[in-house]
């Protein structure tokens, strides 16, 4: 089939029927259709349309080596540095639409799915059906232009590092037999974004020092699966105006609880299964790591591009760049998001082909970039907060706009550079990305978005290299050579 367009995405999902329950009821008919899912489905639908647009098809798509088809650029894995590029390209352009505000956008996990299927041999020591069994699922969602939730969280239950469930009370989703029809998965997992709205999910162990073998598995199924069920938060676009709700309402993405009960998982879509070492292999020594955060650090930058576009117009709509602190808020954003793309450029220019003939991106400068972000991104919006202070809360909507209180609204509410409308229009974009539920999930999904900030920054200090600087310096002082 090769690239799909929007409404083929929106008629897919349609007519999967999923089993996704809202605010106590369960979703009937149309999904794309209801008021939680509406709007980003939309969005979504267009990114897939931009496929077909003759200005961004050459980034967007490539020609399959199997079918000649044209795929989606987010399942090329790279061979080259171009390649490495292409998808930059590609991730930016989809990301400059949404305002980096898609942190599930179909690039993510379709890069998540390209990058375990470069190191697929990694599964070799289960049998050789499962390294061929991830191989042929990738070509699969590529020629089908499959998009994808995932999940790899286990309910926060307790989270002492000495709690293990024991097999009468289950909680986190493990594995509770084998069938000559493939493994069957009973339990719960957090946190799938766009839960319900996409072809498939994918359910994993993500790399988790996972020290019982129940708990040891990874694989892909479609999420009309018979025994598993969504469960979703409320929504936090509260109303279906782009002029009330600018972002919330195009690109709120649903977050939902994942349960399996006694789901089948067919032989041919298990990728592991009761296997630690491989499970773990799977995500931190394959490329899994330097291809994902690629396109992750790729995204950022837009997003950080985007905050700082806010930031600037509010300043200049209200005459405030006279003052010392709004220039010393404005460079501390443009330091970071020239660190960001520094970081990221970094990473193609070492990047350095593996022994499957895939072009790599240098971890170090992703890894530092994917530490660095979770604390920026919160201060970006702090920074909003300052510049934008009452403002932010002086926001008539729409219907005060088309009211009779409008000539009020046109006298007290215009700005130094624009009229009443616009001036409102700016400050509730800065509040729906600083202040609204909207804004405030996105400030605490960029914080957590690779774990916990501080298993991260540990990774980095076990993970970089600083013997050669260590010599160094005792050289220097006389220590080495004694």
């Amino acid at each position: 089939m090769g690239i799909i367009n929007g409404k083929q995405y929106l008629d897919r999902i349609d007519s999967l029927h999923a089993n996704v329950w809202y605010n106590g009821q369960q979703v009937n008919g149309k999904t794309s259709e209801h008021p939680a899912f509406s709007g980003v489905m939309k969005s979504q639908a267009a990114l897939f349309d931009m496929q077909h647009d003759e200005k961004h098809k050459d980034i967007l798509t490539f020609k399959s080596d199997t079918t000649g088809s044209l795929v989606g650029t987010s399942y090329l894995r790279p061979t080259t540095k171009e390649d490495l590029e292409k998808r930059r390209k590609m991730v930016q352009v989809w990301a400059k639409s949404t305002f980096g505000m898609m942190g599930r956008s179909p690039d993510y996990k379709n890069s998540t799915l390209m990058a375990l299927a470069s190191s697929a041999d990694l599964l070799e020591e289960q049998g050789p059906q499962f390294p061929q069994n991830l191989k042929n699922f990738y070509e699969y969602a590529r020629e089908k232009d499959l998009s994808f939730t995932h999940t790899f969280v286990s309910p926060q239950v307790n989270r002492s590092s000495l709690h293990y469930e024991d097999d009468e009370n289950i909680v986190a989703a493990r594995m509770v037999d084998k069938t000559s029809e493939g493994i069957i998965i009973k339990g719960a997992r957090l946190l799938a974004t766009q839960g319900g709205i996409t072809d498939e999910i994918i359910i994993s162990s993500s790399g988790l020092k996972m020290f019982e073998e129940p708990f040891a598995y990874a694989f892909s199924i479609p999420s009309n699966t018979e025994g598993l069920k969504f469960i979703c938060r409320e929504s936090f676009s509260y109303d279906s105006s782009s002029f009330n709700h600018p972002l919330g309402s195009r690109f709120e993405e649903m977050d939902a609880i994942v349960v399996l009960d006694n789901v089948l998982v067919p032989w041919e879509r298990v990728f592991v299964a009761e296997n630690i070492d491989v499970a773990n292999k799977l995500y931190s020594i394959s490329n899994f790591k330097p291809l994902v955060t690629h396109q992750v650090v790729s995204r950022q930058v837009m997003k950080a591009e985007f905050i700082l576009g806010i930031a600037q117009l509010l300043v200049n709509t209200v005459a405030i760049g006279e003052y010392g602190h709004v220039k010393e808020k404005i460079s501390e954003i443009i330091i970071a998001v020239e660190n960001h793309k520094a970081l990221l450029l970094a990473s193609e220019m070492n990047a350095k082909q593996d022994k499957h003939g895939t072009m790599v991106p240098d971890v170090t400068p992703l890894s530092v970039a994917i530490v660095q972000f979770p604390k920026v991104y919160p201060r970006f919006i702090e920074i909003l907060q300052l510049l934008g202070a009452s403002g932010l809360v002086s926001i008539p909507t729409e219907a005060d706009l088309e009211s009779p209180i409008r000539a009020d609204i046109d006298q007290y509410l215009q700005s130094a550079t624009t009229d009443a409308k616009s001036r409102i229009q700016l400050f509730r974009l800065a509040w729906d990305v600083s202040m609204s539920a909207f804004g405030s999930r996105q400030t605490l999904y960029e914080r957590f978005f690779f774990g916990c900030p501080t298993r991260l920054a540990m990774g980095l200090y076990h993970e970089y290299d600083r013997k050669e600087l260590v010599d160094d310096v005792a050289r220097g002082l006389g220590f080495l050579g004694r």
